[in-house]
C-alpha cells in the first residue's frame, strides 16, 4: 500500500540519521575530545535533533511493537576493533531516547518493551565502557518500570543504576561510599544484606569477649555477646572479665543501635515506597 511504503521509506531515512549522529557522537568520545557531563549533553543535542524532526509523528503504526527494532537488534552487534565500533550501540541509545522522549506516545506493551530495550543497551554500553551512557540507559529502564508498576524490575534496575553511577564516578577513591553501601545492603535495595552483617559483627564480638572472658564461664560471655547488640549492658556484667571486654562491649552496643536502625529504615522504606 502507497501509505505504507511511504512509512517504511521515512523510517528507512530517520534510521540512516539515527546512524550518522550515532557516528559524530561516537568520534567525540576519544578521551581530549569530551569529559564527564559533556558526553551526555552532546548525546542529548543529537537525541534532540532527531526528535525535532516534524515528521516523526507519521511513523505511529503497531501499538505492540517498538519502531527501532532493526537499530536495537544492530546494537548488540559490536566488537572492539573495527572502525567506530561503538557507533551500532549508540545508535540504539538514540533510538531508544526517541521512542521514550518522541511526539509519539508508547503503549503499556512498548513501555515494556522499552525498558528491556534500554535494560539490554545499558549492559552493554557497561561492556564498552562507557559508564555515562549505561547511567543513562538505567535511568530511562527504572522511569519505565516505575510507569507501569511493575516494581520488582523497578528495585532490580534501580540496583543496578546505583552500581553504574558508582562506575562512572572517577577518581576511583570516590567509589569507596558507594562499594560499601553495595556491599552492605546493596544501596538499600537488598535490607535483609545487613542482617549478615550483623551476624558477622556480633560472631566478632563473641570472638573477642572470650578472648578477653577472664574467669567468666564461656556460656555467660556469649549470652552477653547476643544480648547487648539490642540492650547496653550495666558495667557489672562485665565482672571477672578483662578490662578491655568493657570497652568491647560499649562499641557493640553503638554497633546494634546503628545497624539494626539503618536496617529497619530500608525496610520501611522497601515496603512503603517512601
Amino acid at each position: 500500500m502507497p501509505g505504507d511504503d511511504a512509512r517504511s521509506e521515512l523510517l528507512v531515512s530517520v534510521i540512516e540519521s539515527i546512524d550518522d549522529r550515532a557516528v559524530r557522537h561516537t568520534e567525540k568520545l576519544v578521551p581530549t575530545a569530551l569529559s564527564g557531563s559533556a558526553v551526555l549533553d552532546d548525546l542529548h543535542w543529537h537525541a534532540e535533533i532527531l526528535i525535532d524532526r516534524s515528521d516523526l509523528i507519521r511513523l505511529r503504526g503497531n501499538s505492540n511493537r517498538l519502531m527501532f527494532g532493526t537499530v536495537y537488534q544492530r546494537a548488540l552487534d559490536t566488537a572492539p576493533g573495527r572502525e567506530a565500533w561503538r557507533a551500532p550501540l549508540l545508535a540504539g541509545l538514540l533510538a531508544a531516547e526517541i521512542e521514550f522522549r518522541g511526539p509519539l506516545r508508547l503503549s503499556q506493551t512498548q513501555n515494556t518493551q522499552l525498558a528491556a530495550e534500554y535494560e539490554t543497551l545499558a549492559r552493554e554500553l557497561t561492556r564498552a565502557r562507557l559508564p555515562a551512557h549505561a547511567v543513562l540507559a538505567w535511568r530511562r529502564a527504572v522511569a519505565l518500570h516505575r510507569l507501569t508498576e511493575e516494581v520488582d524490575e523497578e528495585d532490580r534496575c534501580g540496583l543496578a543504576l546505583a552500581r553504574a553511577r558508582r562506575r562512572a564516578t572517577a577518581p576511583g577513591w570516590r567509589r569507596a561510599p558507594g562499594m560499601a553501601s553495595d556491599l552492605l545492603c546493596g544501596y538499600g535495595y537488598r535490607p535483609f544484606w545487613l542482617l549478615g552483617w550483623v551476624a558477622i559483627q556480633i560472631m566478632a564480638i563473641i570472638g573477642l569477649g572470650l578472648l578477653w572472658k577472664g574467669t567468666k564461664p564461656w556460656t555467660d560471655v556469649v549470652y552477653l555477646s547476643v544480648v547487648g547488640f539490642l540492650n547496653p549492658l550495666d558495667p557489672s556484667n562485665t565482672n571477672d572479665m578483662e578490662p578491655p571486654a568493657q570497652v568491647l562491649f560499649a562499641v557493640e552496643a553503638w554497633l546494634g543501635v546503628v545497624s539494626m536502625s539503618v536496617f529497619f529504615a530500608l525496610l520501611v522504606r522497601r515496603w512503603f515506597r517512601l
